[in-house]
C-alpha cells in the first residue's frame, strides 16, 4: 500500500486484479460462460439432476454467440447501436429459426445434392430478409457495420439452431436421455459456429450494405447482393453435404469395380479400412477449406471496409483522395 496524500491510502492492485482489467468484457464473458457451463455439467454428471440440462443446453448453445454480441456492442456506433445489435441477434434467432423450419418443411424432403442446396438458399435467404428488415432505418451504411450485423443475424440463428440440435441429441433412439450427446454436440458446434453461419451472414451484411452505402438506401434487388447470396448458399449447402461429399470423393478415388457395381445395381458396398480412413479425414478437410474460404472472403471485405473508412474520413477532412 502508498499514500499519496495524508489520510488517502491508495492500495496497489494484485496481479490477478491487473490480469482481469485487461481481458476485454467479451474473454471475461466467455470463460466465466465456459467455466459456469462446464461446472453445470459436471454436476449434472455427479447428481444424476436431470432438471439441469436446460441450463447445459442454453449456456452452451449461446456461449459462443453472446460472446460475439459482446465483443460487437464494444465496436458500436451512433448508428449501429448496441440497442440494435441485440434486436438483430434476437430477431435473426427466432425469425429466422422459425422461418426456415417452415420452408424446409415445405420444401425440402430428402438429403440429396438438391436438399442440402435446398437448405443453403432457404436459411441463407431467410437470415438476408431478416438482415434487410433490421438494416431499413439504419439511415448511414458502411460495409463495416454490415459485417457487424451480419454476423450478428447469422450467429443469432446459429444459437437458437445449435439449442435445437442439443436438445435433439438428448433422446436416444431406445428412448431413454443421453447427457454425453448434448454434451459433443455443444462442444463440436461451439467450435464450428464462427465459422458458418456467422461468417456467411456477415458476407451478405457486407455485399448488402456496400450497395447500400453508394445507393443511399438499403435494398436487395442489386446483382452484389444476388450474387453473395448464391455464393453464401452454396458454401452453406457445401458444409452440410461435406460428409455425403466425402464418402462420393472416397469412391471416386479410390472405389473397386466390385464397389461401383454393388451401387449401380442398389446393393450395399463394403469399404476397406483404408476408404474408412479416407472418409474420416475427407470428412474433416472439406468443412476446413469451406470456412477458409469463407474467412478469406471477409477477410478481403474487412480490408475494403476500412479503405471505405479511410476514403471516408479524408474526404471529411478536405484532403484529396489517392
Amino acid at each position: 500500500m502508498v499514500s499519496t496524500l495524508p489520510g488517502h491510502p491508495v492500495t496497489t492492485p494484485t496481479a490477478a486484479e491487473r490480469r482481469r482489467r485487461h481481458l476485454p468484457p467479451w474473454a471475461r464473458i466467455f470463460l466465466g460462460g465456459g467455466a459456469l457451463w462446464i461446472a453445470a455439467v459436471v454436476v449434472t454428471f455427479v447428481t444424476g439432476n436431470v432438471n439441469l440440462v436446460p441450463t447445459i443446453i442454453l449456456v452452451g448453445a449461446f456461449l459462443v454467440p453472446v460472446t460475439f454480441v459482446v465483443w460487437a456492442f464494444g465496436h458500436a456506433d451512433p448508428v449501429l447501436t448496441p440497442s440494435k445489435i441485440f434486436t438483430a441477434f434476437l430477431y435473426g434467432g427466432v425469425t429466422g429459426v422459425l422461418g426456415a423450419s417452415v420452408l424446409e418443411a415445405a420444401f425440402v424432403h430428402n438429403a440429396s445434392a438438391a436438399g442440402f442446396l435446398g437448405v443453403g438458399l432457404i436459411e441463407e435467404g431467410v437470415k438476408l430478409v431478416v438482415l434487410w428488415l433490421m438494416a431499413r432505418r439504419l439511415g448511414r451504411y458502411s460495409m463495416r457495420d454490415g459485417l457487424v450485423l451480419g454476423a450478428t443475424v447469422g450467429l443469432g440463428f446459429a444459437a437458437f439452431e445449435s439449442a435445437g440440435y442439443a436438445f435433439q441429441a438428448l433422446f436416444t433412439q431406445q428412448g431413454g436421455l443421453s447427457l454425453m450427446g448434448v454434451v459433443q454436440t455443444e462442444l463440436l458446434r461451439s467450435v464450428l459456429t464462427p465459422f458458418g453461419h456467422g461468417l456467411w451472414t456477415a458476407i451478405a451484411g457486407a455485399a448488402l450494405f456496400g450497395v447500400a452505402s453508394r445507393r443511399g438506401r438499403v435494398t436487395l434487388r442489386a446483382w452484389p447482393v444476388a450474387g453473395a447470396y448464391v455464393l453464401v448458399a452454396v458454401l452453406h449447402a457445401l458444409w452440410d453435404a461435406a460428409h455425403l461429399a466425402a464418402a462420393w470423393l472416397t469412391l471416386y478415388l479410390t472405389g473397386s469395380a466390385q464397389q461401383w457395381y454393388a451401387i449401380r445395381n442398389g446393393l450395399g458396398a463394403y469399404a476397406t479400412s483404408a476408404q474408412v480412413h479416407l472418409d474420416a479425414m475427407l470428412g474433416l478437410a472439406l468443412p476446413v477449406v469451406d470456412a477458409l474460404v469463407s474467412l478469406a472472403i471477409v477477410a478481403g471485405f474487412v480490408v475494403r471496409a476500412r479503405h471505405q473508412e479511410r476514403y471516408a474520413v479524408r474526404a471529411f477532412a478536405g484532403h484529396p483522395i489517392g
